[in-house]
């Protein structure tokens, strides 16, 4: 695949690039992504979050902090929706992203724009989104162990931006009624809430995401609409593993694989 992308590519700096790069089959309508081979990766959370977000026929959608663009690529490919951006500070990762576009000829559809999330209300016009979705840096100042790659350590810490941030950015950018679908950390779920409803973002759906059956949930995947009453609904669990290496049914389903064996 390197090699028929080089015949497709002549800039000798991408091309350059590339000899550092993978490419992943994502498994549906034949796309693929461009990924780092030590740099990072997206992981099952943003899988989840694709399979957990709806977007109506037609639907605007913005994803905040898009990395590799992973998000807006699998959105594109399960719904319905009319066009989708990724938001993306680092400069090395948006040009990754937009590559990962071209590869999959998604160009009308999909398009991935440098910038700071703190700068979107500015970027894009308020009120224009129905979806917004964000797998955001999970862990604050020193909390864990930070990557020494800058790459990797701005995708998993709140260096250049708080998940404050993100809900402000959702709150101007959102629609009337428009939601935001949300990855994040379980042992932050309080501080999450209370800032969605600072920001009006009222928390609507919640599905907590445990490793085995019995054990703690570690991440949740969360629905919030902008404007909309309190009361929300409180999934089943998703449970990732039934035993060591081996995913529980659902797993593979949302991942689009056969259903393996007991």
């Amino acid at each position: 695949m390197i090699c028929i992308l080089r015949e497709r590519i002549k800039d000798a700096q991408v091309v350059k690039e590339m000899e550092n790069e993978r490419i992943d089959d994502l498994g549906i309508k034949g796309y693929q992504i461009i990924q780092k081979k030590d740099g990072f990766c997206f992981g099952m959370d943003a899988v989840l979050l694709s399979d957990f977000a709806s977007v109506k026929t037609g639907g605007r959608v913005l994803d905040l902090g898009t990395g590799t663009g992973i998000i807006p690529i699998l959105m594109e490919a399960k719904t319905q929706g009319s066009s989708f951006t990724g938001l993306e500070i680092q400069s090395d990762m948006a040009k990754m992203a937009q590559r990962s576009v071209k590869l999959n000829h998604l160009e009308e559809k999909v398009e991935i724009v440098e910038g700071d999330i703190k700068d979107a209300s500015a970027i894009f016009s308020h009120d224009s989104f129905d979806v917004i979705t964000s797998n955001p840096p999970y862990m604050i100042g020193n909390h864990g162990i930070k990557n020494p790659k800058e790459e990797k350590a701005v995708a998993r810490h709140e260096i250049l931006c708080t998940f404050a941030d993100i809900s402000q950015a959702a709150r101007k950018l959102l629609k009337n009624r428009g939601v935001l679908y949300l990855v994040h950390r379980s042992f932050r779920l309080t501080e999450i809430l209370n800032q969605l409803s600072k920001d009006g973002l009222e928390p609507k759906r919640i599905r907590f995401v445990h490793p085995y059956q019995g054990k703690e949930s570690n991440i949740f995947l969360l629905e919030a609409v902008k404007g909309a009453k309190p009361r929300m609904i409180v999934e089943p669990p998703l449970i990732v593993y039934k035993n060591q290496n081996q995913y529980t049914d659902e797993i593979y389903k949302i991942y689009g694989m056969d259903v393996k064996e007991s």
